[in-house]
């Protein structure tokens, strides 16, 4: 059962007080807004000091100017860069594998043989999975290899390169591919 007790001064509130609880007044309307300004504008700084300090990093701003002295009169036409040669290269570090692309027996050992006369280093010989390839392909995975891949082109009549990482789980730098072009 609820005990009563007298009423006293604390049970009568004034209206114009306005709390919620003992210790609280009510909160100004529109004062959460003021955190989410704050907080907007600081991540616009933040984002706008990120931006400028990647295009400083990356080079795409330039503080010096323009490097003439002079007004520009006349205007400039590129010059055309040369394509640069690539020269053939034999480089016995390398692993060749040899594969057959062809019925003939045995025309995977010959090329190894004639591979090896040339100074490569001759690694895996064996059947491709097609017997019916036409033509005969040097493939290279890595593009400093393009060199060594025409180095051993040039030792295999019809022979073309090409870049492919079909090859490269066999652990072979270059990978020969003879299909029935070849004369051997």
């Amino acid at each position: 059962m609820a005990e009563k007790f007298p009423r006293d001064r604390f049970d009568e509130i004034p209206d114009d007080l306005q709390r919620v609880g003992a210790h609280r007044a009510p909160r100004r309307r529109g004062r959460g807004w003021i955190a989410v300004g704050w907080a907007a504008l600081a991540t616009v700084l933040l984002v706008g000091a990120g931006i400028f300090g990647l295009s400083l990093v990356n080079g795409s701003i330039d503080f010096h100017g323009p490097s003439g002295t002079g007004s520009r009169t006349a205007s400039t036409t590129p010059t055309a860069t040369p394509t640069p040669t690539i020269v053939p290269t034999v480089n016995p570090s390398l692993n060749v594998n040899v594969l057959n692309g062809t019925a003939k027996e045995g025309l995977a050992a010959s090329v190894g043989e004639k591979l090896k006369a040339a100074g490569w280093k001759v690694g895996a010989l064996a059947n491709a999975d097609k017997t019916d390839l036409a033509a005969t392909i040097v493939y290279y995975g890595d593009p400093a290899n393009q060199a060594a891949a025409l180095g051993v082109a040039q030792s295999l009549p019809g022979a073309t390169i090409q870049q492919s990482t079909a090859f490269s789980d066999t652990g072979a730098d270059i990978t020969v591919v003879i299909g029935a072009n070849y004369p051997g």
